[in-house]
């Protein structure tokens, strides 16, 4: 199954990287030029920082936005009309695992026993990357494998499609060593390409998540980024883990299961930025159980231990809300068997954590973007930003599951996705 999976998959995506340059037809879309300027009108506009664009429409021109002008102020576009859609700057995903994904001969969780080769883990990550671009994700934090890298080289070079890529390439553990050897690893890490610096600093939920790296280590991985101008986001379950990092002036927590409102508002006082993950890595992890187990700490206890971290998972992420200053953005930790599912954890944060949907959006699109310094670029629907635009069937603003309904994508200008409205 996994390898029919992976043969569809990456069809789909070289077809689409062969087409992608120009517009895609569909029901609304009227042709023009190729040099010319691309018009998307869409009921109702979400800037990505909290407000509505009334009434106007947006011009793209090569990979950036234009212009938002009044509806029908430009002459001789390629028109994008989306009806009755809600078009809205692309999602940000800040925490991935493209190249995590079930081995073609076994369907079982990837590891160091599996016969894929590095080239298959390279194209299941592509394989991931378009099913996750084509659901509305246009900005990926991949949390991180080597293949992320001639990966992201292929995407930004038009030669695959997929989301616009940041990552870690690996990450920094217990067993990297001293602060001196934890520093020598976050240097070779910048010098392969990395744009971020991942660290575990506490164990896995699955055997308690207790702390796992020094004060002293938290301080050497988090300063060495720091003066090699990355940013450093740490696997933080519990309150002491996450209070270290604070004070290494790290700047994101990953998970934060176990953590209390202490430990949340240390978080905001040091200005840390705090990632979540508080149902798709649960809920893709019991649909697959068998494809997981037996694998590591994928035991029987580990994934007792899971389903007891679900409800303290919500209830630490309902408390981080009512934290004044803390700054929550979208992650999902996708791995195996969730790419594509992205848009899922955004609506059960407001489905059953209380988030204010508007506010998940904005997690998603411009607080995302900020927490990866992309802020100048990507997340917010205004003129001079690159041109990640999603439409999707209905208003999410009130109906947060509208962003499972994506009927267009365009990521630096470029169409991937157009099709009609359902009746």
């Amino acid at each position: 199954m996994a390898g029919r999976l992976l043969k569809r998959g990456l069809f789909v995506a070289t077809a689409a990287a062969a087409g992608c340059a120009g517009p895609v037809d569909g029901p609304g879309h009227t042709a023009a030029p190729p040099d010319a300027p691309v018009v998307l009108r869409a009921e109702r506009i979400l800037d990505g920082v909290g407000g509505f664009i009334e009434d106007r429409e947006i011009v793209v021109r090569g990979d950036r936005i234009e212009a938002i002008v009044p509806r029908g102020a430009t002459q001789g576009a390629v028109v994008y009309d989306l009806g009755g859609a809600t078009l809205l700057p692309g999602l940000i995903d800040t925490h991935v695992h493209l190249g995590w994904h079930f081995d073609r001969d076994t369907d079982r969780l990837h590891n160091a026993e599996s016969t894929d080769s590095a080239e298959d883990v390279a194209l299941y990550a592509a394989e991931n990357a378009w099913k996750m671009l084509i659901s509305g994700v246009t900005t990926v934090q991949s949390l991180g494998g080597a293949e992320d890298i001639p990966l992201r080289a292929a995407i930004d070079g038009g030669d695959l499609p997929g989301p616009r890529i940041l990552t870690s390439i690996s990450a920094i553990t217990a067993g990297t060593g001293s602060p001196e050897e934890i520093r020598a690893r976050v240097d070779e890490l910048a010098e392969a390409g990395a744009d971020v610096i991942k660290i575990f600093a506490s164990a896995s939920i699955r055997v308690g998540g207790s702390p796992t790296l020094s004060q002293a280590q938290l301080d050497a991985a988090c300063g060495q980024a720091s003066a090699r101008g990355l940013r450093a986001v740490v696997h933080a379950h519990g309150p002491e883990s996450a209070r270290r990092s604070a004070l290494a002036n790290c700047s994101q927590i990953e998970h934060g299961a176990l953590l209390d409102r202490e430990t949340l508002e240390l978080l905001a006082e040091h200005q840390l930025y705090f990632d979540p993950h508080i149902h798709l890595i649960f809920e893709n992890y019991f649909q697959n159980q068998a494809r997981y187990l037996g694998i590591g700490n994928y035991t029987e206890e580990g994934f007792q231990q899971m389903r007891d971290a679900v409800p303290t998972a919500l209830e630490a992420f309902r408390e981080a809300l009512d934290v004044p200053g803390l700054e929550i953005v979208f992650g999902t930790d996708a791995v195996a068997g969730a790419h594509g599912n992205n848009w899922t954890e955004l609506a059960y944060r407001v489905r059953e954590g209380g988030q204010d949907a508007m506010d998940a959006i904005v997690s998603a699109t411009s607080r995302a973007a900020e927490s990866l310094e992309l802020g100048d670029e990507v997340g917010t629907i205004a003129p001079g930003m690159l041109a990640d635009l999603i439409a999707v069937a209905g208003d999410p603003s009130l109906e947060i599951e509208a962003l499972g309904q994506v009927v267009f994508v365009m990521k630096g200008g470029r169409v991937h996705v157009h099709r009609p409205l359902s009746n």
